[in-house]
């Protein structure tokens, strides 16, 4: 009995690791796609008049990126950008939606994030 007991605990030990470190890697791309987010964001190149403005769709297709360098699926649709103020004091603000898929025997759980360059 004793042996049962040990064997079921580090079985649930197990599936316990892995759903934290599954959740520890999703996390860890969220925060990454965060900072890539902002990094597209920031358009250094068009406000100080080196490069035009980068149009919606641009803007996009570099977040998809961006996201696909931290293994993360995005479609250009599951991108909102916004855009405040004009000229050279034109802000932008891409948005990302998606959500990350956890795996455990016989259970799948989708975590959701909504990620913003603000």
């Amino acid at each position: 009995m004793p042996k049962i007991k040990i064997i079921v605990g580090l079985v649930l030990l197990a599936l316990l690791v892995s759903t934290g470190w599954q959740i520890a890697a999703c996390e860890y791309a969220n925060y990454e796609l965060k900072d890539d987010l902002k990094d597209v964001a920031s358009l250094g190149a068009s406000r100080i008049g080196l490069a035009e403005q980068q149009s919606d769709d641009q803007l996009r297709a570099a977040a998809v990126r961006k996201a696909a360098g931290q293994e993360i699926a995005l479609d250009p649709a599951q991108i909102t950008v916004t855009r405040s103020g004009t000229g050279e004091t034109q802000m932008v603000f891409p948005q990302a939606k998606y959500g990350a898929r956890i795996w455990l025997p016989g259970f799948r759980q989708v975590i959701h994030f909504r990620d913003t360059s603000a």
